[in-house]
């Protein structure tokens, strides 16, 4: 390993946190600060790309496969690395933040794969962000549990080859991380939740006979999943381990990067694992690009937007044609019920609804999906354990029935539904509580039955902001307009009030929610990401 020279990072404006002294220690924090000196420059110049592209989405309202790559898609003779025999079977994968409670709980939840989130999935406080490592570094040391002080309930993890396979995902290019900073200029969140993950833990997980897995979010160009190789090449040097250690699974959760999939794979292709289909992030992705392209690209209610729309079916099965031509895994999309312990004829209902969508993810060619819930572990894992077998996965399915046009990624109109007032009411709704959760530190968040994250908060607000600029008009007659999203907004917060009691409502952050919502939502320049404005009311 390299010797570290004084770290010139900055801790700011943090309160101490127990044991993170194990975590922020000078070699590791000496790491970050490389990896910002080297590759923060370009992770800046990539953001000004995103823009540029954006720019020219609103100018033609068009997307097509890149010309200039077209060489790489044509060569029919190139693979991803070999996959690593812990990652070889990824039928199930469970996703959550990395709390104590969460990190034993998905371990032993019997799924193949934790997708351990510093993302979508938790807010980053500066607590999230140092005690998620501290967790995780205790679940492979095994000197971690965990003492509900609620109901008293124990919690300690199972034998290691019962344990699910960590694969973790850092936070998006896009955000950045206050807390650490070199000259007054904040390090990106990526390279801050990769660096400390990465150096304290991938000659550990070696050690325990796998590695350090990533799943990357938010990409929205193959220069971008270059970047993150460059990363990769430049970390496995500086510890001293092999380079193809690391194995990165990208999300398709961006309009943009469905374009450019194969390329993707290319650009990663010595630390490649798989494609996954993120149904939230990639519809708000469709609204942010689109938002001016006029009626024909305006979304429906969100949950009316399932998976056998033709877009998204035209989406996934594409995703699947691509991993497996490559040899790849595809991963499927996320079943976010939340089981009621009240209500069995709620479950029964949802469960149904779970085991059809995985049933046709495992039809459709997918070698693995997520759940959001350990109760939903086995209906997902009995729907790819029917096609799968004793297999491991199904890439030798090559699904060379499948032909997708440029055009067919984006026939948004090809979906017969029409936003209605419910689903206004639902998008406020949804975006209030999220909002108010996240900003308590908390970024999963169970609403009406369901594991919202940062995703869903992002097309919640985006649908209104959509449909208000659209001029929708919902089928009882009144039009989307800003009057009206305040009047929903006012209705709900005054719901919640009587839901939950003065002094609950009082000891939130329930207006500054509120506020934030309109905020985003009804804003002539539409915000890139919700929680760069909410970032910054973050404490912590």
């Amino acid at each position: 390993m390299s010797a570290p020279a004084p770290s010139p990072l900055a801790i700011v404006d943090a309160e101490p946190l127990p044991r993170q002294e194990e975590v922020l220690t000078e070699p590791a924090l000496a790491f970050v600060a490389e990896l910002h000196r080297r590759f923060t420059p370009r992770r800046d110049e990539l953001l000004a790309r995103r823009a540029e592209r954006r720019a020219e989405i609103a100018r033609t309202s068009s997307l097509d496969f890149l010309p200039e790559t077209a060489a790489i898609r044509a060569d029919d003779s190139w693979r991803v690395a070999p996959c690593p025999p812990a990652l070889q079977d990824r039928r199930v994968e469970i996703t959550g933040p990395t709390d104590r409670k969460m990190t034993i709980n998905a371990l032993n939840s019997g799924a193949r794969v934790w997708l351990a989130d510093f993302e979508d999935a938790s807010a980053p406080t500066w607590e999230n962000v140092v005690l998620g490592q501290v967790n995780l570094s205790d679940a492979y040391t095994r000197n971690i549990d965990f003492t509900d002080e609620r109901s008293g309930k124990s919690y300690a993890l199972k034998d290691a080859a019962e344990l699910a396979t960590v694969v973790m995902r850092p936070r998006g290019w896009h955000l950045n991380e206050r807390h650490l900073q070199v000259e007054g200029v904040p390090v990106p969140g990526a390279l801050v939740d990769f660096g400390l993950y990465f150096f304290h833990n991938a000659q550990r997980l070696l050690d325990l006979g796998k590695g350090p897995y990533f799943y990357l979010p938010k990409t929205e160009s193959h220069l971008e999943a270059r970047l993150w190789n460059d990363v990769f090449v430049f970390a496995q040097e500086y510890v001293g381990i092999p380079q193809g250690t690391v194995r990165a699974t990208v999300l398709i959760e961006t309009i943009t990067a469905a374009y450019e999939m194969e390329e993707i794979l290319y650009e990663l292709h010595d630390h490649a694992s798989g494609l996954n289909a993120g149904r939230w992030d990639y519809l708000f992705s469709i609204v942010k690009n689109f938002r001016d392209g006029g009626a024909k690209f305006v979304l429906p209610d969100r949950n009316a937007v399932t998976m056998t729309a033709p877009f998204m079916r035209a989406y996934t099965e594409l995703l699947v044609r691509t991993c497996h031509k490559r040899g790849a895994h595809a991963i499927g999309g996320m079943a976010a019920f939340i089981p009621s312990r009240r209500d069995a004829e709620v479950n029964k209902v949802a469960f149904e609804k779970v085991r059809a969508d995985k049933d046709r993810e495992a039809g459709d060619g997918f070698d693995g999906s997520w759940v959001a819930h350990p109760d939903l572990v086995p209906i997902a894992m009995e729907s790819f354990d029917k096609v799968l077998g004793d297999k491991p996965n199904q890439k030798d399915r090559l699904r060379e029935d499948v032909h997708v046009e440029a055009a067919d990624l984006i026939a948004i109109d090809s979906l017969d539904a029409r936003p209605t007032y419910p689903g206004l009411i639902n998008a406020v709704q949804v975006g209030i509580r999220y909002i108010e959760a996240w900003l308590r530190g908390l970024g999963a968040v169970a609403i009406f039955n369901l594991m919202e994250d940062a995703a869903t908060a992002e097309i919640s607000r985006s649908q209104i902001w959509q449909w208000i600029n659209a001029g929708v008009e919902f089928e009882n007659g009144e039009h989307a307009t800003p009057e009206l999203a305040r009047k929903v907004a006012a209705e709900e917060l005054a719901n919640i009030r009587a839901e939950i009691g003065e002094e609950a409502f009082a000891a939130g952050h329930w207006q500054q929610a509120h506020d934030l919502l309109l905020e985003v939502s009804l804003d002539e320049d539409y915000a890139d990401f919700l929680t760069l404005p909410a970032y910054e009311q973050l404490k912590g």
